[in-house]
């Protein structure tokens, strides 16, 4: 496939050491020949790097530069790569930018060299989608994630999952179109049947341990509740170990929900502090308790807080009905204190103190399931188009489950079982779909 030859800055604009400008294209070395003051890099050899000027159109020097050659197929466009290392200003590498591109060549769209490779062969769709969540990485473990993708550990158990299906849609087509053909395989409801009970259980499994996996990539939503003064936002505050909650004894301090990031041993949480849910006249505040409801909804874990120094209150139980369907930990806080709840929590602690925190941070890892990591629970799907691709290739699984207790004739499977396998390529991008590819690209940044 042959493109236009591209241009971009690959390093963040700004005042630094050096800036690199990335150049793809079956001309991107002759291009730049054509503007270096050096070694002829038409006769370079590949994967070297050669010292030299890039000139200006009248011959006078615009910049001292290293240019690394990588020939095709062996680069990661698999095009002519040419990769320009400048000054770190940003005046000098917006200059030598504009002087490649004086030659002809264009400026690249945001993603466009992933797209390339991605187009060329060189990566499946689950690796260029990769690299974006290696560069947009909030923690190690989501940096372990992003590199299982990288090096085709995830590709590989999706393409395990196609070739089965395709051996028994292979095998049913025989069968339909070479009846006799004596030492094919006849393809019957009772052969079809446990083979497909066994993909619908490792697409379980994978479905199973993807949502821990995509709580590494993207964090988890964890919303912290109860009523007010409990010690809601000095619990945010313990945890991020900074005053970005207002903290006081007044009733209804805080009024709206505080969004807060704190990293926890490989995991990011997206704390969010909520107003005290309760009933109120204050026409604010009522907005604020509004939106704890609406956080609470949405939330993947929940902290309910309960004060220890204190009974049961009517809003406490209030909370604990709302709340008892989501993926919870009840902390009680203030055991500084003389306690008088009698209900049961998963954890005490004293924010005032900051006694019981390293217990909590425990309780909400082995909660979330994600407490003792090992190396292959990073081998699994993160990416929510390639887990919704997965279910939908699950549902025409169970269809063919279903055609089979109906006692439909054998080559009415492969209609769902060839569907299946479609949803599979489309998380690897194995079919050409522009308008996917193209919204895909264009989140990630210029010269990538």
């Amino acid at each position: 496939m042959q493109f236009q030859t591209i241009a971009a800055i690959a390093t963040p604009l700004g005042t630094a050491g050096i800036s690199v400008i990335r150049v793809s294209g079956a001309q991107a070395i002759e291009k730049i020949n054509q503007i270096f003051k050096g070694k002829n890099l038409n006769k370079v050899p590949s994967h070297t790097i050669h010292y030299g000027h890039i000139l200006n159109t009248d011959g006078s020097i615009l910049d001292e530069v290293m240019v690394s050659i990588f020939i095709a197929p062996k680069s990661f466009t698999k095009e002519n790569v040419v990769e320009i290392s400048t000054h770190g200003g940003i005046l000098i590498t917006q200059k030598v930018l504009e002087r490649i591109l004086e030659t002809g060549i264009e400026l690249a769209q945001p993603g466009e060299f992933s797209k390339r490779a991605f187009l060329n062969g060189r990566i499946d769709l689950v690796q260029a989608e990769a690299i974006m969540d290696l560069i947009h990485a909030t923690n190690e473990n989501a940096i372990k994630v992003a590199n299982k993708a990288l090096s085709k550990n995830t590709s590989r158990m999706i393409e395990n999952l196609k070739a089965k299906v395709l051996t028994l849609i292979a095998q049913i087509e025989v069968n339909i179109d070479y009846p006799e053909y004596d030492d094919a395989i006849i393809m019957s409801k009772e052969i079809i049947y446990p083979r497909i009970v066994e993909l619908l259980d490792e697409i379980n499994d994978i479905l199973k341990y993807s949502k821990r996996t995509q709580y590494i990539r993207e964090g988890v939503k964890t919303v912290i509740v109860g009523r007010p003064n409990v010690g809601k936002s000095s619990l945010l505050n313990a945890l991020l170990n900074e005053d970005r909650a207002i903290v006081s004894d007044i009733e209804g301090t805080t009024r709206d929900t505080i969004d807060a990031f704190v990293n926890l041993e490989g995991v990011t949480l997206q704390l969010i502090d909520t107003a005290g849910i309760r009933d109120t006249v204050d026409f604010i505040e009522k907005i604020g308790v509004d939106r704890s409801k609406k956080a609470i909804n949405e939330a993947e874990l929940v902290l309910l807080v309960l004060d220890l120094s204190h009974k049961l209150t009517s809003e406490d139980e209030t909370l604990l009905a709302y709340t008892k369907h989501k993926n919870r930990i009840i902390i009680g806080n203030k055991k500084d204190l003389p306690k008088n709840l009698e209900v049961e929590t998963s954890v005490e602690i004293s924010t005032l103190e900051k006694k019981g925190l390293n217990v909590l941070e425990d309780e909400i890892l082995k909660v979330l399931k994600l407490d003792n990591l090992v190396d292959k629970d990073f081998n699994y799907l993160s990416n929510v188009r390639h887990i919704q691709k997965l279910k939908e290739a699950k549902i025409s699984l169970e269809s063919v489950i279903n055609a089979i207790s109906l006692d439909m004739p054998v080559d009415i499977y492969a209609v769902d079982l060839t569907t299946a396998w479609n949803h599979l390529g489309e998380i690897l991008g194995n079919h050409q779909y522009g308008d996917l590819l193209t919204e895909l690209f264009s989140k990630f940044c210029l010269g990538k």
